[in-house]
């Protein structure tokens, strides 16, 4: 049987930090802020949001976009690495959210989980539930996958500048509409780091910024070679002599902490990928240099860091190999327009893969481009470690989905913090019953319970 993404619905909180407000206040040049990391806005939570909040938002929204009933659904999957409780599933605060709309236990039925691993815990998420409808367990129900995250970081750490929030919600079936996953090619590599995590008792992460971002290059790197391996025997992809599997992938859509590091990983890809193709001679000539190699080409990736001169090099290399012609165009063609919503909203953990596949959908379809039949390939990465690399084939379908997608009008009307209301809400100054907005068709938070025996118990509500 075939599974798929039917369809796919946005929420983004209203709240906003200017990025050349927070350069400014810093002490950074703006121009490095939006140029370097490619942000110009981070989505902020107000007091009376949290990740369940966000998460409900954004499955209410693609339930009554396809006029949806709770017997429609029979899974409902949280990933997250901003989890609310260490034992109580996210998914059951949606669910609780859920039926004071739909009605006191009308998702009784609805099976699901809260799945964590970092950033890709939201693939794996999307790859059980294809594998749930696959196998006949569906039984005509659909899936729902919500991936919500509040990127946070303390005051005036490197990481500061990376935050955003918001939620995705996926609606999962053997009919899809807009996206059918090919079988049988979903491939992982996995390991144990410590590059990025979140201690017990932390509400921000202890980050490892130059060793996470290579590991997140070496990772999906040893995860696509692994796909082409299926992909190749699976008779999906046939490269001709002279060509790569990456030629055969019409859109990517990487991980994206920050936008440009989507590029970055690009970059790192294309180098692994034509490395052995007649084409890369023509490119050395281009770049005037040739590919530097560290000295010690076996190394750990600490012993890669630590070493300088080939840091250097290589810094100078990929930025001389990302100005070639062949790179650009390859860039500009199939990457470029993932990364747009990115730069408008900011870091959304689980959610920035697929913030980057509802970016493209969209900002393509306004380009002209005719996506049906496109393949889609995604390099999904969650710390800690792993990498998973799947792909899939955009259907006839998809314009009815396409044609309506619009992030800024979703969105809605934005509200800009200034740097004294960012740091009240980042330091938990004010409380959840003193919010900036004063929000109206959405689920927020009404009570943390503090009674020794019901603490932390949370009440929300939907504001009319």
């Amino acid at each position: 049987m075939t599974a798929g993404i039917d369809d796919i619905a946005v929420y983004i909180p209203k709240l906003f930090l200017d990025a050349t407000d927070f350069a400014n206040a810093r002490g950074m040049d703006p121009k490095k802020l939006e140029k370097g990391l490619g942000v110009s806005k981070m989505a902020i939570v107000d007091t009376n949001q949290d990740p369940a909040c966000l998460a409900s938002n954004a499955c209410l929204r693609l339930m009554k976009k396809n006029k949806l009933s709770p017997e429609d659904i029979g899974r409902l999957y949280i990933a997250t690495e901003s989890a609310l409780d260490e034992s109580k599933a996210m998914n059951s605060y949606v669910i609780g959210m859920l039926e004071q709309v739909y009605g006191d236990g009308s998702f009784g039925h609805c099976g699901g989980i809260e799945c964590k691993f970092a950033c890709v815990s939201g693939s794996y998420a999307l790859y059980d539930n294809a594998n749930w409808i696959r196998a006949g367990e569906a039984e005509n129900k659909s899936a729902i996958v919500i991936v919500s995250d509040i990127a946070k970081y303390e005051l005036g750490s490197s990481g500061e500048y990376t935050q955003g929030a918001g939620a995705i919600a996926m609606l999962l079936n053997d009919n899809p509409r807009l996206l059918q996953f090919d079988p049988k090619v979903t491939s992982t590599s996995i390991r144990n780091e410590y590059d990025f995590y979140r201690p017990l008792g932390r509400e921000t992460p202890i980050v490892h910024g130059q060793y996470s971002n290579l590991l997140y290059l070496i990772q999906v790197k040893n995860a696509l070679e692994l796909y082409k391996q299926k992909a190749l025997s699976t008779g999906l992809i046939k490269p001709k002599e002279g060509e790569t599997f990456l030629d055969y992938i019409d859109f990517l859509n990487m991980h994206l902490p920050y936008s440009t590091m989507g590029k970055k990983a690009l970059a790192y890809l294309l180098r692994h990928e034509w490395r052995e193709l007649p084409r890369w001679k023509s490119i050395i000539e281009k770049i005037g240099m040739e590919e530097p190699n560290p000295k010690n080409p076996i190394g750990t990736i600490e012993s890669v860091l630590s070493d300088t001169e080939f840091m250097g090099k290589d810094h100078e290399f990929t930025k001389k190999f990302t100005q070639t012609e062949e790179f650009q165009e390859f860039y500009d063609s199939r990457l470029a327009s993932s990364l747009i919503a990115s730069k408008m909203i900011g870091n959304l953990y689980t959610a920035s893969l697929y913030l980057g596949f509802r970016s493209c959908l969209e900002f393509e379809f306004q380009k002209g481009s005719d996506l049906a039949g496109k393949r889609f390939g995604f390099g999904s990465y969650g710390s800690g470690s792993s990498a998973m690399i799947f792909s899939g084939v955009i259907q006839p379908a998809y314009k009815e989905i396409v044609s309506d997608m619009n992030i800024e009008s979703e969105v809605g009307q934005r509200v800009k913090l200034s740097l004294e209301d960012y740091e009240a809400l980042h330091e938990n100054k004010r409380s959840f019953n003193d919010s900036i907005l004063n929000s109206k068709h959405e689920f927020v938070i009404v009570d943390i319970e503090n009674k020794p025996e019901s603490k932390g118990e949370r009440r929300y509500a939907y504001t009319n």
